[in-house]
């Protein structure tokens, strides 16, 4: 009878262990669906070329998302200013004040440097091109001790190549000059009346959202509520880290770079910085061009340059990250790097600056959903299972 009751008994380790088992493969699974999910649907949008017109349609309201971007990162601090007294009209022209005063400041102590700066490079880019062109002949000699590549021959195609291609571009000149004049006009404009619907939407920004709020069933509104908080939480740490990495790399970079002897250090220091927005390759596309222009001014400026943009990258994932991003949007680097792949491949250099907000938007919609839902039970972590084993330790110890 014992022997029976023995055998009969149940394993309850290796049933935990099993249910654990299936709770991963669930997990997997869910995240697998949604991936498929997101690429069926980028997938149909690309074949039916909606993204054509849905393009369209964001170039001609582009002033109304640059107006209610404006807004939505400058509602918490108008709102602060709301709570001290201060009227909310009177708050928004403050923060406008701010804003223009910014863009006055910064226009008034970079853009004519930078005007010149890139002058000075147009100027000297044949001379530039040129000591490229010997410094790659001669690195190839070097290593081709067979004399495997005619450099002479290859020498000769470069620099046609590059006679032809100037040639076109002065050839085409007129056409540039007008494109370049007509997206300057457009895009001032563009953000000249996003600053406008700005203002309006920072003004009624509440009313806006009781407006929203009325096309949503009764019983749905508090999760409403409590969803739109978390990815208005994690989105704006989100933006706002970025917009301050972006400056630092700036600022440093422009030193590092001057100290280098860099021609044009402010022209390659924005470069770096707005590719910096790209997590991970971001760094690699900005800092390129500016070592292969180092090298060819000479070796020891394009050592100098190199070692300026590592000791900035070693000073942005080990300091501006951590201390200002933080854990912002609690993504996984492969994550990350699969939705930088899949955006890119859909929707270009704009893909992937926007991939990792999507994404966090995307967990955030998932993990909120699952918790409504119960669809996966959440994993607990290993620190709080082992506190559940010492606590119940403790108690067992206790009522011995």
């Amino acid at each position: 009878m014992f022997r029976r009751e023995k055998e009969t008994s149940i394993d309850y380790p290796a049933f935990n262990s099993m249910i654990r088992t299936i709770n991963k493969i669930l997990k997997i699974g869910f995240f697998m669906a949604i991936v498929c999910i997101i690429l069926l649907g980028t997938y149909l949008l690309k074949e039916w070329k909606i993204l054509k017109i849905i393009k369209e349609i964001l170039v001609v309201i582009s002033p109304v998302f640059i107006g209610f971007v404006i807004a939505w990162l400058f509602d918490p601090l108008v709102t602060k200013l709301e709570k001290k007294k201060i009227p909310r009209i009177l708050g928004c022209i403050l923060i406008y004040i701010l804003i223009i005063g910014c863009i006055i400041a910064f226009s008034y102590s970079l853009i004519p440097s930078l005007v010149s700066q890139v002058k000075d490079f147009v100027s000297a880019a044949p001379s530039l091109f040129e000591d490229l062109t010997n410094f790659s002949i001669k690195l190839i000699q070097r290593f081709d001790t067979e004399n495997l590549v005619n450099t002479a021959e290859l020498k000769k195609n470069i620099m046609k190549f590059i006679t032809d291609y100037g040639m076109s571009i002065v050839s085409d000149l007129p056409k540039h000059v007008l494109n370049i004049g007509k997206s300057v006009v457009s895009g001032g404009l563009n953000i000249t009346l996003g600053l406008m619907v700005g203002f309006y939407l920072l003004f009624d920004l509440k009313k806006v959202n009781r407006s929203i709020k009325r096309f949503i069933p009764t019983r749905w509104k508090e999760n409403y509520d409590e969803l739109l908080n978390r990815i208005n939480t994690s989105l704006r740490s989100y933006v706002q880290g970025v917009f301050i990495i972006m400056l630092l790399v700036f600022l440093t970079q422009a030193i590092g770079l001057t100290i280098a002897g860099m021609q044009a250090p402010i022209v390659f220091a924005m470069f770096c910085a707005i590719t910096d927005i790209i997590p991970y390759f971001g760094p690699y596309i900005g800092g390129i061009p500016a070592v292969i222009v180092g090298f060819a001014t000479s070796p020891i400026t394009g050592i100098c340059v190199l070692i300026s943009i590592v000791i900035v990258q070693i000073l942005e994932n080990n300091f501006y990250q951590p201390l200002i991003m933080g854990h912002t949007m609690k993504l996984h680097p492969v994550t990350i790097m699969l939705g930088l792949l899949i955006f890119q491949h859909f929707f270009g250099i704009l893909g992937m600056v926007i991939a990792t907000p999507v994404i966090a938007c995307i967990k955030i919609f998932a993990t909120f959903f699952n918790e409504k839902l119960k669809i996966i039970e959440p994993e607990e972590e290993e620190e709080e299972i082992e506190n559940k084993k010492t606590k119940k330790k403790e108690e067992y110890s206790k009522s011995l």
